[in-house]
């Protein structure tokens, strides 16, 4: 692996860490500013702001780093992650934290410009094998953040802050001295029409064949958002699972699915092609989510993990046909626009998936998985109706 590849796989496991870190420090956080006995209300605003920042910024980078080079975008947004992460740690009161959330969020927006990098210096038949160590390295720092925060938080609630301050501090340092720029900027003159987060997000879906691709990503997004919203309160409900086995359970969820995305993409794309593979992670996640519907002992839970693994070559897929539908100079802004798919779908799905659970819950809390494997299902006329195309520039 390449200093350039470590630099931004680096970068992505922050980005997941700097999401997850605050997971286990924040009710605890907020209850010491705000003295309130409910704070439910503001974790939730603060994770919908954290996504919200990134849906607006996210197209705005990729956008810039077409124009001046990933690099320095990729520069200054790790050492505003650094400098933001230390301003939390010393936020005195809530406005401040949010603030400093809504910071945190435009910076993490760096991810679309990550992406257009590995795009770049990717050869089309390696980029769904690097888009499954992308997504590897993301479920890897989904992992460490919390079980971090958790650990950090209980020495000081601002020190979790403080670390990852550090870990963005030294990656910059990293950058600086060995990423090298993976193509030149255009060097147009940027106005201030083009800084409008709306104006990438107008420019790609006016090219029609595009639109199917983004509503995957909204799709694959949204459906996976269902896990963190409603794993434990399912967990609990159905099978009466303590915090420990709650941990477990998606600690193994976890671990699979990154191993899967780390070694399974390359090969499945290779056997199947990029749509075969789709489709075959739609149908292995489809399964898993089948069979937790109807289980009647937490066992059965851990038995599918293996199914669950095939869902991982999904996505990967799906990123590697994506970069073949613009051209190269539009890639960052194209990844830009995916990258809001994503973020907006974190917002409004926990909102759908919760209210489906509760209501649900008492007559039976499985419908929930069956719910999202019919959400999963209006993939498959999505991927069967892709018009594939070598490139097709989006103006910009």
């Amino acid at each position: 692996m390449t200093r350039s590849f470590i630099v931004i796989f680096t970068a992505i496991v922050l980005d997941a860490v700097g999401i997850g870190l605050i997971f286990p420090i924040l009710p605890s956080l907020l209850q010491d500013i705000t003295h309130a006995a409910n704070v439910a209300p503001f974790i939730g605003a603060m994770t919908a702001l954290y996504a919200l920042m990134q849906f607006i910024f996210a197209p705005v980078l990729g956008a810039l780093s077409d124009r001046l080079g990933r690099r320095p975008v990729l520069l200054i947004s790790l050492a505003g992650a650094a400098v933001n992460y230390l301003f939390l740690a010393l936020a005195p009161n809530l406005t401040l934290l949010f603030i400093g959330r809504a910071i945190a969020g435009l910076t993490s927006a760096n991810i679309s410009v990550a992406t257009a990098y590995i795009t770049d210096i990717s050869p089309e038949e390696k980029r769904a094998r690097r888009f499954g160590l992308f997504n590897a390295m993301f479920g890897l720092g989904f992992i460490i953040g919390p079980v971090a925060g958790g650990v950090l938080g209980d020495h000081w609630l601002r020190l979790p802050f403080i670390a990852a301050a550090a870990l963005n501090g030294a990656n910059l340092l990293l950058a600086i001295f060995v990423l090298p720029e993976s193509r030149p900027g255009s060097r147009e003159t940027i106005d201030l029409a083009a800084l409008n987060p709306l104006k990438p997000l107008r420019s790609v879906l006016e090219v029609k064949s595009l639109l199917p691709i983004v509503i995957l990503f909204f799709i694959f997004s949204a459906t996976g958002e269902a896990y963190g919203t409603c794993w434990a309160l399912w967990g609990s409900d159905a099978f009466h699972w303590n915090g420990l086995a709650i941990g477990l359970s998606l600690g193994a969820f976890g671990i699979c699915q990154t191993l899967a995305q780390a070694l399974l993409p390359g090969p499945a794309v290779k056997l199947l092609g990029e749509r075969g593979a789709i489709l075959t992670g739609v149908a292995g996640v489809s399964l898993a989510l089948t069979v937790m519907a109807f289980a009647g002992q937490g066992w059965m839970i851990f038995a599918i993990m293996p199914i669950f693994t095939l869902g991982g070559i999904g996505v990967p897929a799906l990123q590697s046909l994506a970069t073949r539908q613009v051209d190269e100079n539009s890639q960052g802004q194209f990844q830009g626009v995916l990258a809001s798919a994503v973020s907006l779908a974190s917002i409004v799905a926990p909102l759908g998936f919760s209210s489906l659970y509760f209501l649900f819950r008492a007559e039976w809390p499985g419908a929930i998985w069956l719910s999202v494997v019919a959400v999963y299902a209006l993939t498959v006329p999505l991927v069967l109706g892709l018009r594939l195309k070598t490139a097709e520039r989006v103006a910009g």
